[in-house]
């Protein structure tokens, strides 16, 4: 028999710039039963006259949920922007709660009335939430066209964006900033990205971006042109990366270990294939270790994990993943290991030498999987005509464990 669920304690209300006014009638009830109200020092104020002993949620905002967990047992309603579960504070707390110690009662969100007002549909529109998050998660995005609704934290965050967007040739970006949606204090203004002037844009403002401009796009295709990674010439080159994403196969949720990973370009490629992906770089080289987490905080990618240290003794207590990529480093040890891996696990390796290809050829004939030889040539002037300029073959070896 199951055991039976705890009783609810937390209620999470979503609460709009139009305050009390704006509120469900399970909103309003679960604030008239509450013992304690906590959320920030603005939603508090949005409300006023509470009768429940109110408390202002700290900042950063995790240090509030060891305090939260302590108040198991009384009714507390915690007060949240908009819908909890949207680039929200909702997942974060109840990943600490089981399903039946809370409830919430969502507001509309800030994208839900930003579209409203612009006339946007949601579903062909990205919506990002940029509170902490870096700008650049906006790079794979911008494209001639694509409108994004992106929530910002305050008034020099939409002026760094502006400046963003212009620095990377996009200043012709038309902005529709809008402040406090929703509420009586509700402004909405527009301006180019490359002539953005406007003061007086305060917390909270989402803005309405229509990218526009001659900046360079980042393809969605497998095998970016080299020049969008800064390297020492230790890359995986853009067909061969090209050929080793299809071998990988990323798919969502999925996490990737690139073992030598060097300027990172396979792991960046792989998180940009999906936004659910999961990688973690193992780099022996500090300064290309650095290079890689560089590289995918300019691409978008932040989210790339670059652990420094030699394998395969760097892989040691980790949580398997699903798929892995040996880029550089590969010896019988490093295959001995992963080989202890979780069945099913994914398996691509490319050797270049003599030495690391012999390697392959005979792990291929013990445990089979996929041999590939890959051998590419490229045009290049030969006195005053042209002639084949011959790369390294590169050996690719695709297992299934």
């Amino acid at each position: 028999m199951s055991e039976p669920f705890p009783p609810q304690w937390l209620t999470i209300v979503g609460i709009g710039e139009d305050g009390i006014s704006g509120l469900s009638d399970a909103s309003r009830a679960a604030l008239a039963e509450a013992e304690l109200v906590t959320g920030a020092a603005r939603h508090l104020g949005l409300l006023g006259g509470l009768s429940a002993e109110c408390r202002t949620w700290p900042v950063p905002f995790e240090s509030g949920i060891a305090g939260l967990m302590e108040l198991r047992g009384r009714k507390v309603v915690m007060l949240v922007s908009g819908d909890p579960f949207w680039f929200g504070a909702g997942s974060v707390v109840t990943r600490a709660l089981d399903p039946g110690e809370w409830v919430a009662h969502p507001a509309p969100s800030t994208f839900g009335l930003a579209a409203a007002r612009l006339g946007w549909p949601i579903e062909g529109t990205v919506c990002l939430g940029l509170h902490a998050a870096p700008l650049a998660r906006l790079r794979p995005h911008l494209a001639p066209g694509c409108r994004a609704l992106v929530l910002l934290r305050d008034g020099a965050a939409v002026a760094a964006l502006a400046d963003y967007l212009a620095e990377l040739g996009f200043g012709a970006s038309r902005l529709a900033v809008l402040q406090s949606l929703g509420g009586p204090r509700e402004r909405i203004r527009h301006v180019t990205a490359g002539a953005f002037d406007l003061d007086g844009v305060a917390h909270p403002v989402a803005v309405g971006l229509t990218c526009i401009g001659e900046g360079r796009a980042l393809p969605a295709s497998s095998g970016l042109d080299d020049d969008w990674f800064e390297h020492d010439g230790q890359i995986t080159k853009r067909p061969v990366r090209a050929l080793a994403l299809s071998a990988l196969a990323p798919r969502a949720g999925e996490t990737l270990w690139d073992v030598g990973a060097g300027s990172g370009s396979v792991a960046i490629e792989w998180l940009l294939a999906h936004g659910s992906t999961q990688a973690i770089a193992f780099e022996a080289d500090p300064v290309r270790a650095a290079r890689a987490r560089s590289n995918a905080a300019a691409l978008g990618a932040d989210r790339l994990q670059v652990i420094e240290g030699s394998a395969p003794e760097v892989l040691d207590g980790r949580d398997p993943p699903d798929v892995v990529f040996i880029g550089g480093g590969l010896s019988e040890r490093l295959l001995q290991r992963l080989w202890q891996l979780p069945a099913g696990t994914r398996l691509v390796a490319h050797a270049v030498t003599l030495e690391s290809e012999a390697l392959l050829a005979a792990w291929h004939a013990a445990k089979g999987g996929t041999l590939l030889r890959i051998e590419l040539a490229q045009a290049a002037p030969l006195g005053q005509r042209r002639g084949w300029k011959a790369h390294y073959p590169v050996v690719q070896w695709s297992v299934t464990l």
